[in-house]
């Protein structure tokens, strides 16, 4: 397997203190502070073979989690590293204008000399990206079957597509449902068509003068793009576009089993598309881990740590904690509900569906080896503590996997 840890980027503060300094987000020392932590914490990463980190696209968070994932943070990250591979899981696709994201990933990967990667999102959260993407009428979505979710389906996929043409070798032109290139169609004004003739792309201007095709340079380092990452898929629809498209998708789903499935689906969706693939192989899950000297020591941290304190506080409410069901929540919590209640977020159940893995080096490394059994996944994205807990045990806890068990499986 290959390491990624992944930092939700937090200003770091007990729930006392976001209350007491709220909002947070306004105070300068506690952004210079979460800087410092992600930089350090990636230097360790590095240090103990780590292949990437990598961090989500959200903004606008006053309560002071999950702090966006803009292009120089990335470049901040890889200019303070000297080999870890760094960048966004993922680029929420519908708030993002496509020639302006090709272009950004593109500048990104060539400084950075294919440092980097790319991950997409659909994007679930209205707050900001219902203003970034006002222009073309689409919204946040949960994935419900909804007409927004249609729309924003629609959205992604067509930037998705402009992206993979501005990749492409040779200039091209691009009419979509809400983005055409050239704008306007019939063509775009050139003043300096005489110059572009003589030593632009062959095409790109008419007769008249107008462009008729672009061709978006840089193109990136990597060639023909960098790795391809899907942020966080909960369904085989999901999985099954990734195949085909070759992207590797990032399963959060918990149990063993449900991950040996999806990846079979994978592998067969990627055979239909041409792609002969080994179980698991471009394949990602995201965990949590939290090492002690016991179980219950373990619990201790995970119950202040991102993967309960943080779905507690926050991210129950987008209903990811559907995915941690069991057979007995089906009388106690009927399907269907948005999403389980706070008080069912606990350290023993994360640790009972298998999304986190906690105790002793030997605990850790039975679960960790009852997934690869399963299914194998060439990719384990730690979900990381960063801003929940003291940045020292955060660096404890990694230092101690590198040296215990990420050898048995890097």
């Amino acid at each position: 397997m290959k390491f990624m840890y992944f930092f939700l980027p937090t200003l770091p503060a007990t729930l006392e203190e976001r209350r007491r300094l709220r909002p947070i987000a306004m105070h300068p020392d506690r952004w210079q502070k979460m800087i410092e932590e992600v930089v350090e914490i990636t230097q360790l990463a590095e240090d103990v073979g780590f292949e990437a980190v990598s961090y989500p696209e959200h903004h606008l968070h006053s309560e002071g989690i999950e702090m966006g994932s803009l292009p120089l943070l990335t470049l901040h990250i890889l200019h303070n590293t000297t080999r870890i591979k760094a960048g966004p899981i993922g680029y929420v696709l519908p708030g993002w204008n496509p020639l302006r994201l090709a272009l950004e990933i593109a500048w990104l990967d060539q400084l950075a000399k294919g440092r980097t990667f790319v991950g997409f999102a659909r994007g679930y959260q209205s707050r900001w990206l219902n203003q970034m993407a006002q222009k073309v009428h689409v919204g946040a979505t949960s994935s419900d079957k909804s007409e927004t979710d249609r729309i924003n389906r629609e959205v992604f996929e067509e930037v998705f597509q402009f992206l993979k043409l501005a990749w492409g070798d040779k200039p091209f032109r691009f009419n979509g449902k809400h983005y055409q290139y050239p704008t306007p169609q019939e063509g775009t004004p050139w003043p300096a068509a005489e110059w572009t003739r003589e030593y632009g792309f062959p095409g790109e201007v008419d007769e008249q003068g107008r462009i008729q095709m672009i061709n978006v340079v840089p193109k990136p380092y990597q060639r023909p793009h960098p790795p391809l990452f899907q942020a966080f898929s909960l369904s085989e629809e999901t999985v099954r576009w990734c195949a085909r498209e070759a992207i590797r998708p990032t399963i959060i789903l918990p149990q063993p089993e449900t991950v040996r499935t999806l990846a079979q689906a994978y592998q067969e969706e990627s055979r239909k598309a041409g792609r002969t693939l080994k179980l698991g192989e471009n394949i990602g899950v995201l965990r949590g881990i939290y090492l002690a000297d016991s179980v219950q020591g373990a619990k201790k941290l995970a119950e202040n740590g991102m993967c309960v304190l943080g779905f507690k506080e926050v991210f129950h409410h987008f209903g990811f904690t559907e995915a941690w069901r069991e057979p007995a929540d089906e009388t106690r919590y009927p399907t269907g509900k948005a999403t389980l209640p706070a008080s069912e977020v606990t350290a023993d159940r994360i640790q009972r569906v298998k999304f986190a893995y906690m105790g002793t080096v030997d605990d850790v490394k039975r679960g960790l080896d009852e997934l690869v059994e399963k299914a194998n996944p060439e990719w384990f994205v730690w979900q990381g503590d960063q801003g929940f807990l003291p940045k020292d045990e955060v660096k404890r806890q990694i230092e101690l996997f590198g040296k215990k068990l990420l050898p048995r499986y890097a």
